[in-house]
């Protein structure tokens, strides 16, 4: 009895907890179709054969025909008597009552219709007349008037539906729902995994966002002072820094509701939309109080308002950030509803939106340093196999400027070689090929290039390795290739120094370095090619900073045009006189010009060893950091030992890696030296 109740309840729990079927919408259509396809198809009875006037004349004077009847002075439906049947339908049972029509005829003319059968009945005692009678199909012109109707009506509904599903206008698949908030909902029965221990590099980011769940979680531990928690914090930052990963890192840890929405999902090209959303949001918030709403990108709604009356097209995002601005701090209260905001363009934010009492706090979430580095690899490489030579603290020096997306992106390129290798665990060449391959691109071993081509970029990329290495404040060269990758034929890897401000000497320095690939071009052959084309790119952007942003010139002063608002690109006029202009220029054709005659001084006074380097790079193609000490000798003023990626012996290239650099264009000679992004390490 035990087992048969247990089985019954069980049973029973089951069929309970099973989901009901929800009505699908479509089935309406099937049926609309079904309505539509039968009345064309569907005509009732099997129809009578149609004959011509011949046929009906002889019937007529056979006396076979018992009526006619003319229905709407169209068609002529006649009826047999019995001879006639008898005659033409000997074994049809089924019309014994003569109910229906035996024939039909078409006409055209009542009136000659009228007088053929007066004509054929000549002579006749009894003649047949025919009978007008009027009818109407009632089903047919329903349907022919409602049907149309019934069909705009449906396939309107149709594409409401279709752009509530896509996130459009008809959200939820009902068009009332248009102005509600496109937001999703975290609480306690979301499976969101994302912890305080998966944001690494962040410390003093991650304190400020602790702060605000410890508040929620534990407000009487604040306001017994009578403190108030802040009721904005905007996150701003470069892209990849980590400013949406912390703000899931908050849903994760917090026990409260948390609303993530985009600032693109409060536009809509309906008028009012935007200002409808931000209001049912953050009334879904307060009934949810205390809770968080996250917006990000909120710049896509959050710009500064034009002051142009004829703007137009802004008119509906300008009122939805004004219906923000009076929700976030208004007359209304937002008692226990905090909102997190992320961007990376804070300077066109409108100022009212970043004033205190809306955003109280602005955390700068910059790129890590050296410890944050190392942090973000042991985050990235938990769930990745490692070889017992990857040194985490080794890899963070090698990726200095590296965001936190770009970390995970090395590491995921490291062990997609390593599985292309066939190995086992990911070793540490695989994390170095890995950063060259983010850094400079795919390499390109089979490009076709000249022996001529290659003495040009082997002495170019030299000129570049010398001059940084004798320089006191150039960045310390890793390591130099003339393998192609990506759109460059060769390209150095530097080891910048992580410094927070930077002096007119060092900037100086940098410059010389950039220029002693076209120097070294000058030096060994008489003439430059086109290989410099990034390098002057640089060096010109760098000298134009100098003169222009930084007043490291004597001669301009300490004056500077920069612009931290950004509003001055998009004005007609420079904020500096035609005869500063001259100026300007004259000065940054001084010292790029200097920067070049020193660079040009250091070979000279170095070529047995910039040859030596550049036949060096011609056999190896690669050449190391402890190459160039062998070489030129250590660094003098180097007080910490660098430590250099070795040399290594790499396994031969498997034939799709092959393929892929075969199907590689090749580029011109002009795209040799180094990309600003290749320069960044």
């Amino acid at each position: 009895m035990e087992n048969n109740n247990s089985f019954g309840n069980f049973s029973n729990n089951k069929n309970n907890n099973k989901p009901k079927k929800k009505f699908n919408f479509y089935w309406i259509y099937v049926i609309l179709t079904g309505i539509f396809l039968g009345s064309i198809f569907f005509n009732g009875p099997e129809k009578a054969e149609e004959i011509d006037k011949g046929k009906l004349i002889t019937l007529l004077r056979d006396r076979d025909v018992e009526k006619i009847d003319l229905v709407n002075g169209e068609i002529a439906e006649i009826y047999l008597n019995e001879s006639g049947r008898s005659k033409y339908f000997p074994n049809d049972k089924s019309n014994s009552f003569n109910q229906l029509p035996n024939y039909t005829l078409r006409i055209g003319s009542v009136e000659r219709f009228e007088q053929d059968i007066e004509s054929a009945q000549e002579g006749i005692e009894t003649p047949i007349y025919p009978h007008v009678v009027k009818r109407h199909n009632w089903g047919s012109e329903i349907v022919s008037w409602v049907l149309p109707i019934v069909l705009i009506f449906g396939f309107w509904f149709l594409i409401i539906r279709m752009m509530g599903r896509n996130g459009g206008a008809g959200g939820g698949g009902n068009v009332f729902n248009i102005g509600k908030s496109q937001a999703k909902l975290y609480d306690n029965e979301s499976d969101v995994k994302v912890t305080f221990k998966d944001v690494a590099g962040l410390e003093e980011a991650k304190e400020e966002v602790v702060e605000i769940v410890d508040f929620l979680k534990n407000p009487k531990r604040y306001t017994r002072l009578g403190g108030k928690i802040p009721k904005g914090v905007l996150l701003v930052g470069p892209p990849g820094t980590g400013k949406t990963l912390l703000a899931k890192s908050v849903a994760g840890e917090a026990n409260v509701p948390f609303f993530s929405i985009s600032g693109s999902d409060f536009v809509e090209m309906f008028v009012g939309v935007g200002a409808s959303r931000v209001r049912d949001l953050f009334k879904q918030a307060k009934e949810k109080s205390p809770s968080i709403i996250f917006i990000d990108e909120i710049d896509a709604i959050g710009r500064a308002r034009s002051k142009n009356s004829m703007s137009g097209g802004n008119d509906e995002r300008e009122s939805t950030l004004n219906q923000l601005l009076t929700e976030m701090d208004g007359f209304g209260t937002n008692s226990g509803v905090i909102v997190i905001a992320a961007t990376n363009r804070a300077d066109i934010l409108d100022k009212a939106l970043m004033r205190a009492g809306r955003f109280d706090r602005q955390i700068y979430v910059e790129l890590p340093d050296l410890i944050g580095r190392k942090e973000i690899f042991e985050v990235h490489m938990r769930k990745l196999k490692l070889a017992n030579d990857v040194d985490k603290e080794f890899l963070a020096k090698q990726t200095p400027g590296f965001s936190g997306a770009d970390i995970a992106n090395v590491c995921n390129e490291a062990a997609l070689i390593a599985a292309r290798r066939n190995k086992e665990a990911i070793e540490k060449q695989d994390f170095l090929d890995a950063i060259d391959r983010i850094i400079g691109g795919l390499e390109k071993k089979n490009k076709v290039i000249t022996d001529s081509e290659k003495k040009v970029i082997a002495f170019h990329e030299a000129g570049h390795a010398t001059t940084s290495w004798l320089l006191e404040f150039a960045h310390p060269l890793v390591k130099v290739t003339i393998v192609p990758r990506g759109k460059a034929l060769g390209a150095a890897w530097y080891l910048p120094n992580e410094r927070q401000i930077t002096t007119k000497e060092q900037m100086y320095h940098e410059m010389i370095a950039t220029l002693g690939g076209r120097a070294a071009e000058q030096l060994i052959f008489g003439h430059i090619s086109t290989g410099a084309l990034s390098d002057l790119e640089k060096v010109t952007k760098q000298a134009t900073a100098m003169v222009v942003y930084y007043g490291l010139d004597e001669r301009i002063g300490n004056r500077s045009y920069y612009d931290s608002t950004g509003q001055q690109d998009y004005a007609l006029t420079k904020p500096f006189s035609e005869k500063t202009a001259e100026i300007i220029d004259e000065q940054v054709s001084k010292i790029i010009e200097s920067a070049y005659q020193e660079a040009l001084r250091i070979l000279s006074e170095n070529i047995d060893g910039l040859t030596q380097l550049a036949n060096k790079l011609i056999d190896k193609e690669v050449v190391f950091g402890d190459d160039l000490e062998m070489i030129f000798g250590k660094r003098p003023w180097v007080k910490e030992e660098i430590e250099f990626p070795k040399e290594e012996k790499k396994e031969e290239k498997s034939d799709t890696e092959t393929k892929e650099n075969d199907n590689v264009s090749d580029e011109n000679l002009n795209n040799n030296s180094d990309s600003e992004e290749e320069q960044k390490n």
